[in-house]
């Protein structure tokens, strides 16, 4: 018997995000906007990892992740890799780490947090745990979870 391969086509430049926990590589889609009209989208659903059991994987052509968009995709996916693609090599692998503190990258869930006042104050929660992600505010105590933190991107 003949065992198949399913070949997914290398990128030339770009970016491949990797060892995503399995049905959430549309929320991180989503979150940096695409798929749109010029960017080339490889994206594997629910595939089988000797790690992870099942898991997703995202590959961008032509785009490298700006910093803040790193910093929501560690929200979402605390345990992913992310690594940068030029001429085919592999230049940089990084393990994504969610920091204990994080600020600026999501609002409070909460509408009465003084956050959302006119007070020069920015958003910042510790993290109370890493898997599964849990924020906590600094300034209300509101906790938020993975459903509080994709809804906002």
């Amino acid at each position: 018997m003949v065992k198949a391969e399913l070949k997914v086509k290398r990128i030339k430049n770009g970016t491949v995000i990797d060892h995503i926990k399995a049905n959430r590589a549309m929320n991180i889609l989503s979150m940096l906007n695409l798929p749109d009209d010029e960017t080339a989208i490889m994206v594997a659903i629910n595939v089988t990892s000797s790690d992870m059991g099942k898991k997703d994987i995202i590959k961008i052509e032509g785009r490298e992740l700006s910093q803040e968009e790193v910093d929501k995709l560690v929200l979402l996916a605390p345990q992913a890799t992310l690594n940068i693609i030029r001429d085919y090599e592999n230049i940089k692998k990084s393990h994504l780490e969610l920091n204990d503190e994080i600020t600026d990258v999501v609002k409070c869930s909460n509408p009465n947090c003084i956050t959302h006042s006119n007070e020069p104050i920015e958003d910042r929660f510790y993290v109370q745990s890493k898997e599964p992600v849990v924020l906590r505010c600094y300034y209300c105590e509101r906790t938020m979870d993975y459903d509080d933190i994709d809804s906002q991107f």
